[in-house]
């Protein structure tokens, strides 16, 4: 009698053994992805460490005087500020619009040109690619890569609400 009485209270435990194993495999699956979500923090800010900090680190001015004196700080080789989150974002949103995806394109986005920062992601065509990719995912993929600035200018309309709104750089 007592058998059958064990295997009366395994029974009602197997539900929830089996819920609990269920819930950890699925969990388990679910952390790669959450772990391979691109941040300014982990992905982005190393890269701009690496490529862009000698002439945008943190000795260079925000773009707002970097632009009163332009051609000044160009012959110093200095460009506009981009080593934090905040200050490269300003070259993505607002106030210096899509001054990132233009400089660092690879060109298959503007007529076969290359945007004049292109070169700097990287010592050969492979690293630049890949580096290229790791900035344009995080920013949002392909719908999130823009040239337009904040108006427009000449024959290149003004970016637009949406493509603003497809931008989903994480910190």
């Amino acid at each position: 009698m007592e058998a059958i009485s064990l295997e009366i209270q395994e029974e009602p435990m197997r539900p929830l053994i089996l819920a609990v194993l269920t819930s950890a495999v699925l969990s388990g699956l679910a952390m790669p992805a959450a772990s391979q979500e691109l941040t300014w923090r982990k992905d982005i800010e190393p890269v701009v460490a690496k490529h862009c900090a000698g002439c945008h680190g943190a000795s260079a001015p925000p773009y707002e005087d970097w632009n009163l004196d332009r051609e000044k700080w160009e012959k110093q080789g200095v460009g506009p500020r981009l080593d934090t989150y905040t200050y490269f974002m300003r070259h993505v949103i607002w106030p210096a619009t899509g001054a990132v995806m233009r400089r660092l394109d690879d060109g298959k986005n503007a007529d076969g040109k290359p945007g004049n920062m292109y070169a700097f992601l990287g010592a050969t065509d492979e690293e630049r690619a890949k580096t290229l990719k790791l900035i344009k995912d995080w920013l949002g993929g392909d719908e999130a890569w823009f040239l337009n600035r904040w108006g427009a200018r000449g024959n290149v309309p003004a970016a637009t609400k949406a493509q603003l709104d497809k931008v989903k750089a994480k910190y």
